[in-house]
């Protein structure tokens, strides 16, 4: 890892990691197949390419990102880590300060890297994210100690570089920037907060007024956007048997809200609230004929599964992998609405791919759940509005799945 100077160098064509596009090459699509006839580009922003130059324990890693993407290896190969990065840059990307989206930033600096003379330590780390723009790259490099500040950025479209961050003076918390004019001055410069995402910034900074500010005003949008609508999931049965007060009805990441989820959703969408108990079926023992949301007098709201003959089953005599399923489905057949995550609500849902964040995906999970829970993630998936990035310790039951890119870590 290069070590962090007095003054930090911009990024160069050293750090350069090849960008993982989703669209297939123009010239040859358009070659094989008459114009009119091809299919719509993917306008919708979301993130194809997560990069980990010097993060924890990988180095000079990149990983594409499909509508469905597994990460697998046993324990230690830095699973749930290439999770926590993408978590992070979705902090920085919706306005988190660096201490909020890294809260143990010397934990992501990797072990064997020396400190230079004045003590400083730090880590790479970045992302491409897709869309109207093409594929936009966003680089960082973070200063972990003596304290946490970010010293470079880095954003990139079409081969021009639209924003450049350096540390020019150690002893000011703030960074020199400069930003696309393509104007009377080809760049603007101005100091940025050192412990925020300058891309974010750069739309209560730039006017907008020429060509280039445009540009990178589309781009930044366009990474901010993909960065945002990430929802990280993680059900935990233990807080989902109990009933629960009534609420916002947008579940939580725990999941333990999931009546007063279900209180609201299935007279919302019929259609879903339908394909959730098909899935069901599939994924429960015994017969599932519907699942309802019953209020009770103290004003709490509990789930059970209709059996159809009567009786109805409550959450708490389901078991661990049951409840898992139920919620990570529940999860990928609904969306922004529904979960608690902080969307741009300005922009249309056409623009927008809420990607879903699932470490320990098969935790709990017997065989046949664990296929379908995958069928279910590889269609809507395949529909685009929600992507899945996920972590298992052995993907062979999910290698060759259509849809799903599965990702191999090894020791």
């Amino acid at each position: 890892m290069k070590r962090f100077g007095v003054r930090a160098e911009p990024y160069g064509p050293h750090m350069a990691v090849p960008s993982v596009s989703a669209e297939p090459p123009a010239a040859e699509a358009s070659a094989a197949v008459p114009a009119h006839l091809l299919p719509s580009p993917d306008i919708r922003s979301r993130i194809t390419e997560l990069r980990l130059s010097a993060f924890a324990g990988h180095r000079r890693a990149g990983f594409p990102l499909g509508p469905v993407t597994v990460f697998a290896g046993p324990s230690g190969t830095g699973k749930t880590t290439a999770l926590a990065a993408y978590e992070a840059l979705a902090r920085l990307g919706g306005g988190a300060p660096l201490a909020e989206a890294f809260p143990d930033p010397v934990a992501c600096v990797p072990e064997r890297a020396r400190p230079d003379a004045g003590g400083r330590r730090g880590f790479r780390i970045g992302c491409t994210a897709d869309g109207a723009e093409g594929p936009v790259r966003l680089d960082l490099a973070v200063q972990a100690e003596p304290y946490p500040r970010i010293v470079g950025e880095r954003l990139t479209a079409r081969g021009v570089v639209l924003l450049e961050t350096a540390l020019r003076d150690p002893g000011r918390r703030t960074v020199q920037a400069a930003w696309h004019t393509a104007g009377t001055a080809p760049v603007t410069r101005a100091p940025l907060p050192d412990d925020r995402l300058g891309t974010a910034l750069l739309p209560l900074r730039v006017a907008g007024k020429t060509d280039g500010q445009r540009h990178v005003l589309a781009a930044a949008e366009q990474m901010v956007v993909a960065l945002r609508s990430v929802f990280p999931c993680d059900p935990r049965p233990e807080q989902m048997r109990a009933p629960v007060p009534t609420g916002s009805g947008r579940l939580l990441r725990g999941c333990g809200n999931l009546a007063d989820v279900l209180w609201r959703t299935r007279a919302e969408c019929g259609r879903r609230h339908g394909l959730l108990v098909e899935a069901l079926r599939a994924g429960c023992a015994g017969r599932v004929a519907d699942l309802v949301a019953e209020p009770l007098a103290d004003g709490t709201v509990r789930a059970l599964l209709d059996r159809g003959d009567g009786f109805r089953s409550e959450l708490a005599r389901l078991g661990d992998g049951e409840l898992r399923y139920l919620a990570l489905t529940l999860v990928l057949l609904t969306g922004p609405g529904v979960l608690d995550v902080d969307t741009p609500g300005e922009v249309p849902d056409a623009l927008r791919t809420l990607t879903v964040l699932a470490d320990g995906f098969d935790r709990g999970l017997d065989p046949g759940q664990r296929r379908e829970l995958l069928r279910t993630a590889a269609r809507m998936g395949e529909r685009g509005h929600i992507r899945c990035v996920a972590a298992v310790s052995d993907a062979s039951w999910a290698t060759g799945t259509p849809g799903v890119t599965v990702v191999h870590l090894n020791p």
